[in-house]
């Protein structure tokens, strides 16, 4: 039998955020339908959003001072499941995004 990884999200319970980490669970459900084992929601307190893939901590709320975007997380998942996953229009998007910032920096240069 194969393997596949764990997802975790640790939320807290005090702050209601249960309908967050379950709607971020099922997304990520829906998307590796074939590369994920489980997604487990583990209660906790005092703020804590954190998602972790296996051992690895991929989101931390108090370190990054905001929760996942749906697309950032499923990037970070991905990378950490099934690297070589095509994400389709969240991957575009992102190369589109990347070409934009990179036009911007190059704005104003030799003006």
């Amino acid at each position: 039998m194969i393997q596949h990884p764990r997802i975790a999200i640790r939320y807290c319970t005090q702050c209601r955020w249960l309908l967050r980490a379950a709607w971020m669970a099922q997304e990520l459900l829906n998307t590796f339908v074939l590369d994920i084992g489980e997604v487990a929601l583990i209660p906790g307190t005092g703020g804590v959003f954190e998602i972790w893939a296996g051992e690895t901590l991929i989101w931390s709320r108090a370190e990054q001072g905001r929760f996942p975007e749906i697309t950032e997380l499923k990037r970070l998942v991905r990378d950490h499941v099934a690297p070589g996953k095509s994400l389709g229009h969240i991957d575009r998007k992102a190369d589109e995004s990347k070409t934009g910032s990179e036009n911007a920096e190059g704005m104003g240069e030799g003006e």
